[in-house]
């Protein structure tokens, strides 16, 4: 699987398309899969709390056009921008970022996916905490295991 590369900005909590001498890079398709998967917005479901109330319930447009409701884009880990960084949001968001990248071990991409997420106690850099994620992926055609980590910081809403 070959994709176009995606190099993820924690600090603007974008990815942008990755140029190599002048022409678009490509990867092996993880971790651009990864990015999209994790960080695009997946539409709320209608049993949902939105972090306000009557707000935009977002969503990736192309889902739109998409014959198989089950197959979406992105997670809702969005719904999570307000929360307080307890166990029960770190158990919240472990379950929302694994349905995310449950496509991959049923296309055939990978051969397992394990999501864990570990609070971190507040510091003097970060006096509200962090919510560590760790994403380890195991390719169906390889002893290889590839491992992702972000730590996310819920009060200013990034990665680090």
């Amino acid at each position: 699987m070959t994709d176009l590369a995606l190099r993820f900005d924690p600090a603007s909590w974008s990815a942008d398309l990755v140029l190599d001498g002048g022409a678009l890079a490509t990867d092996n398709g993880l971790a651009s899969a990864l990015v999209v998967s994790l960080f695009s917005d997946a539409r709320a479901r209608a049993d949902d709390p939105l972090p306000q109330p009557g707000s935009d319930p977002r969503g990736w447009w192309g889902d739109a056009f998409n014959a198989d409701p089950a197959d979406r884009i992105g997670s809702r880990f969005w719904l999570l921008t307000r929360a307080k960084l307890t166990e029960d949001t770190a158990v919240r968001a472990r379950d929302i970022l694994r349905e995310a990248l449950d496509w991959l071990v049923a296309d055939g991409v990978a051969s397992a996916v394990e999501v864990t997420t570990a609070l971190h106690r507040p510091t003097a850099v970060r006096p509200s905490g962090a919510l560590a994620i760790t994403v380890q992926i195991q390719r169906p055609d390889g002893p290889a295991r590839q491992r992702f980590d972000f730590l996310w910081d819920a009060t200013a809403r990034s990665f680090a």
